[in-house]
């Protein structure tokens, strides 16, 4: 199970959220490349970048630090999410070195915009279904939708996705532990792999996971205020996620 350190950005620096609330930030850098350049130099296997005042504005905001980020790392995957609603703009992402495009807010008001970036892109685009009790949110999370997660992820399995990305918006920046049940119901649900998001706090959340991983199709994990604030040390958590994965069994 891959560990991911996540890059959340607003107006140009990194923050994170709790539980998507703009007004409920916390800002940890105000230069994302060198953020970017501290999880790389711990050992970050790929690199989760969101562009939160994208996503509320339907379309790139922070483009120029995840394209910097992108041309300092080039052998680096780059997931990107945040404002993606138009295959004009993974067409730039991706030339600008950005790896894997994550569909949002389009991926519910219109799946078939999903079935045609797959096509376009074959291999480079992953959904992102966010959830609030296991209704899907939309734009920037502050609109609940009556989709069902489990229900839409069934619906882009076979459009040649990469990975669904599962959050829970309630565990999300809380510190709180993440939802491994529902995440693994989801993934188990699904013949797509699976990338948690949302609630990591220890070394012990991060173990929760990897030892489900391989049996539920959970690929990776997201972190993020844990690995800033420091409750978990990101290369620990990925070493451990690495020996779970080889069947070591570490107390």
């Amino acid at each position: 199970m891959l560990l991911i350190p996540a890059i959340d950005l607003k107006d140009g620096r990194c923050v994170r959220l709790r539980q998507g609330r703009m007004e409920d930030e916390t800002v940890f850098s105000h230069d994302p490349l060198d953020t970017a350049s501290r999880w790389v130099s711990e050992g970050a296997r790929r690199l989760h970048l969101v562009d939160l005042n994208g996503a509320f504005a339907g379309e790139p905001v922070n483009g120029a630090a995840i394209r910097s980020i992108a041309e300092a790392f080039p052998e680096l995957p780059i997931q990107v999410g945040g404002g993606i609603r138009d295959e004009a703009v993974i067409e730039a992402y991706l030339a600008a070195g950005v790896t894997y495009c994550i569909i949002g807010t389009q991926a519910v008001k219109e799946p078939v915009f999903v079935e045609r970036a797959c096509r376009s892109f074959p291999g480079q685009i992953m959904v992102g279904l966010d959830a609030r009790d296991g209704q899907v949110a939309i734009e920037g999370w502050a609109q609940v939708t009556a989709h069902r997660a489990d229900e839409l992820a069934k619906r882009f399995e076979d459009a040649g996705i990469a990975a669904i990305i599962y959050t829970d918006i309630g565990r999300d920046g809380m510190m709180s532990g993440p939802n491994v049940d529902a995440t693994c119901a989801l993934a188990r649900a699904i013949r797509v792999p699976v990338i948690a998001s949302g609630g990591i706090t220890h070394i012990d959340d991060v173990r929760a996971l990897a030892e489900v991983a391989a049996t539920c199709g959970i690929t990776g994990a997201i972190t993020g205020r844990a690995i800033y604030e420091g409750t978990l040390d990101f290369a620990e958590g990925q070493r451990l996620a690495d020996n779970l994965s080889r069947g070591e069994r570490i107390r």
